[in-house]
């Protein structure tokens, strides 16, 4: 039992050690990430007319040594930025005292450099106080600095252009200790160009090619661009017929939709007399009556003809006709252009049919 205790005891004092050593060394890692420090720091501020870029926590810097970190960045008087920063109790800062903004990296992390005026130390500068606008430097325009440098980066593998473009931003930013690395990534460049040389001379060689079969359809050339003004010029002499035209289809199209607009009703309404029409004449009884009429109709046909051609043995005429026929109402929207009419085939007012012939003796109604 005793023995379990003493294991169990090791383990927990183990365990406590390493995660001591664990919170410790976290600690430290966020310190250093975060540009934290153990000992005390003053504050300071300092007036730039841009900080782009610039963020809490980024480093403050005195000779390439990191000193210090931004705590805060704010606006003042609308279109300056204050920057509050903090920088160790141990490094004193003279009253003369410039801060320039300067690139981290390529990627747009910036740090803020401190240095000493070009007249000398003078008095200290107290904590608290703020660095005016006329002895800060906001960052160069990268942008501007790598466009210009466009043409060279396209000659470069993409990572001698990273290293390239980092060391232009470095030499221009006032470290002179990269201009050395500039000259040699300068002179990379030129045997990267020489070894290209026969490519260009073959670019060079097709180009000429390509400007001598130019050369030899000059008159093709001058036709085409000749004609291409006639048509041009046609266009312009005719632009007035061509508005008119256009002018004119649309007027015929508005019509047309009226058109459609109004007679829509009228079709729709036909439409459905025809489905109805379809619906009597497909019922069994009336397909039956239909078959049989048309199965008839070319017998009797014959019989007539036969009867007629042989002489005049009989006559044959329309003496009466009796019924009505309902004509229905149509409208085109509210409006009835044709009121509901009923026709009446027989009396007075009816057709007029069979005549004086009807009246006459031998004739058979």
């Amino acid at each position: 039992m005793k023995q379990i205790d003493s294991q169990s005891i090791s383990a927990a004092i183990k365990l406590g050690f390493f995660f001591a050593f664990t919170g410790i060394s976290t600690l430290i890692l966020a310190l250093t990430l975060s540009n934290g420090s153990f000992g005390d720091r003053a504050e300071y501020k300092a007036l730039f007319s841009d900080v782009t870029g610039m963020a809490k926590g980024d480093d403050i810097r005195i000779a390439g040594v990191a000193v210090g970190s931004v705590k805060k960045v704010e606006i003042v008087n609308r279109d300056k930025a204050l920057v509050t920063f903090g920088v160790d109790s141990d490094v004193p800062l003279t009253a003369n005292t410039f801060a320039t903004i300067k690139f981290r990296n390529l990627v747009g992390q910036r740090y803020i450099s401190l240095t000493q005026g070009p007249d000398g130390a003078k008095s200290t500068l107290k904590p608290g106080s703020v660095i005016p606008e006329e002895r800060t430097q906001e960052a160069l325009d990268l942008n501007v600095l790598l466009n210009g440098f466009k043409p060279v980066f396209q000659a470069l593998s993409p990572g001698d252009t990273n290293k390239f473009a980092y060391e232009i931003v470095q030499t221009f930013q006032g470290e002179a200790g990269n201009v050395s690395n500039l000259l040699e990534r300068t002179s990379s460049l030129t045997n990267t160009l020489a070894g290209r040389d026969k490519l260009i001379g073959d670019v060079i060689t097709n180009l000429s090619e390509v400007l001598d079969t130019v050369g030899s359809r000059d008159q093709e050339l001058t036709d085409t661009i000749d004609t291409l003004q006639q048509f041009v010029s046609g266009l312009k002499d005719d632009r007035n017929a061509i508005l008119n035209s256009v002018d004119a289809i649309s007027d015929l199209t508005d019509e047309t939709s009226d058109l459609l607009v109004q007679g829509r009703p009228a079709i729709v309404e036909d439409i459905k007399q025809l489905n109805a029409l379809t619906k009597n004449l497909s019922s069994s009884k009336n397909l039956s009556t239909l078959e049989n009429s048309i199965k008839i109709f070319p017998i009797k046909i014959s019989k007539l003809g036969n009867a007629a051609s042989s002489g005049s043995e009989f006559n044959f005429f329309l003496c009466e006709v009796q019924g009505s026929i309902t004509l229905p109402e149509v409208k085109v929207g509210t409006t009835v252009i044709l009121p509901e009419t009923h026709l009446e085939l027989t009396g007075d007012s009816g057709l007029a049919v069979g005549g004086e012939r009807c009246n006459q003796p031998g004739y058979t109604q």
